[in-house]
């Protein structure tokens, strides 16, 4: 594969990459080709995975991590996240237009809106948001857990953007581009 950092192969891997490729194929029966890029360091690729299952135990459902990850992956241009979590979120059960839209930091819902547009601010300003942007977001029923639980999606998301960004990480999925909606809003 024809990325600028190795792209390893699950099926040569030693150690605790191939421990940790063994854990995810047994997960997903998959190992998706950001994982691959991720294992050249087994603790970058661990860490990955460890922030995956914090946020799972967090309080946000997974749909609406799906909608934060599109509205994050967008506003860094990442075709690789997007990819990945528009095929996602369309298995948790969301439309073709609301994934345009969250991509923007939009939804059909107003609270959901809300945190959208927190977390494109927070990715945008590197976490220096304003007062009144927290105020506005603590206002649509939002507490300081959910700003804590914000900025770790912000974090695992950036994660994968970054790296996606310097590997040049081949999209394994169906191919989504930033800036290019199906619909425009």
């Amino acid at each position: 594969m024809n990325t600028r950092i190795e792209t390893l192969n699950p099926e040569t891997a030693t150690g605790k990459s191939k421990e940790l490729f063994d854990i995810v194929k047994n997960k997903m029966g998959i190992v998706p080709n950001l994982l691959k890029v991720m294992g050249n360091s087994p603790a970058t690729l661990e860490t990955y995975l460890v922030l995956g299952q914090l946020t799972e135990k967090g309080n946000f459902q997974p749909q609406f991590r799906e909608q934060l990850a599109l509205a994050i992956a967008e506003t860094n241009s990442c075709d690789y996240c997007l990819s990945a979590h528009t095929f996602i979120g369309s298995k948790q059960g969301l439309s073709g237009e609301e994934i345009d839209n969250n991509r923007q930091g939009l939804s059909a819902d107003s609270k959901t809106q809300v945190a959208l547009q927190f977390a494109k601010k927070v990715t945008d300003d590197k976490g220096k948001i304003s007062t009144q942007d927290l105020e506005t977001f603590k206002a649509a029923g939002f507490n300081d857990e959910d700003v804590m639980e914000i900025i770790l999606n912000v974090v695992s998301n950036t994660l994968t953007n970054y790296v996606n960004h310097i590997a040049e990480t081949i999209i394994d999925f169906p191919k989504v581009e930033a800036g290019k909606f199906s619909m425009t809003v």
